[in-house]
């Protein structure tokens, strides 16, 4: 008879590493938060990754304008009704071809000792998220997936470069990894997770946490429709000159001639943290 079975038995005697309930308790949040961080930080430093064109838009609109979700190479959310129609296409395609365009001309594609900047990077999901890594495969490029664990699973789209497909459980990690590197943001329509995102990023450059990069909306007269910035404005519940932190296109030219006109970085992302932050790597 084993006399000691019960001490190694017990969950105390577990190696702490391997002990899924220890690390999926309360206690270990923070270090849950870090190693989420870590993991995703780890490999796009092994790919050379400097920095990213970030691409946001709704998960609902398929190729082809397709009511089928079949159409798609990413399964949508059980419940989620896919958007049909010839403007849901429209959106795919110019997310997929604003893809292409940026990776080809924005130094994806021409890595300068061994570091790529501008890497597309998306939610890695269906919709405009699948245009978006699906325009940059086809120009050769690599394209990032940060994906989020849901109640029902978002699964990966086929076109994000497998090694830099990632799934996260916090929310705030996979912003924080959206924000860090981002030398653009391009955002397509999209509903309440485009709109969160969106705000998440302006309200960063508005409080001077993250440098000025250049954001645009396509299609000027949905994010008109769904979002009145003048009447924020008409309340002073923003600055007038806050409706300069982005601008508007409405195909995927237009949105690249306005990233270059805004000042689009073909390097690291610029420098512009205020002075009184301790580290210029915060965000």
């Amino acid at each position: 008879m084993d006399e000691n079975a019960g001490q190694k038995n017990s969950p105390a005697y577990r190696l702490a590493a391997l002990d899924t309930d220890f690390l999926l308790g309360a206690s270990m949040r923070g270090v849950r938060l870090q190693i989420e961080y870590e993991k995703a930080e780890e490999r796009l430093r092994a790919w050379g990754v400097r920095s990213t064109i970030v691409v946001f838009g709704s998960a609902r609109a398929l190729p082809r304008g397709s009511g089928d979700e079949a159409a798609s190479k990413a399964a949508l959310f059980p419940g989620a009704v896919p958007r049909p129609g010839d403007q849901s296409a429209h959106w795919y395609e110019e997310a997929r071809r604003f893809a292409r365009i940026a990776s080809e001309r924005g130094g994806a594609l021409r890595p300068r000792d061994s570091v790529r900047d501008n890497v597309i990077a998306t939610g890695g999901g269906p919709g405009i998220m699948e245009a978006a890594n699906r325009g940059a495969s086809e120009a050769g490029a690599l394209s990032i997936g940060f994906n989020i664990g849901l109640p029902h699973e978002q699964e990966p789209n086929a076109y994000s470069t497998p090694d830099l497909t990632f799934q996260f459980h916090y929310f705030a990690v996979r912003k924080f990894h959206f924000a860090m590197r981002a030398n653009a943001l391009v955002v397509f329509p999209g509903g309440f997770g485009t709109i969160d995102e969106l705000f998440e990023l302006l309200t960063l450059m508005q409080s001077a946490k993250m440098p000025i990069i250049p954001i645009v909306l396509v299609e000027k007269s949905y994010w008109t429709r769904v979002i009145n910035f003048s009447t924020l404005v008409e309340e002073e519940m923003i600055a007038q000159a806050d409706l300069n932190l982005f601008s508007y296109a409405d195909d995927a030219e237009g949105a690249w001639r306005e990233l270059v006109r805004r000042g689009l970085n073909t390097g690291p992302r610029p420098p512009g943290y205020p002075s009184i932050m301790i580290s210029h790597d915060a965000i």
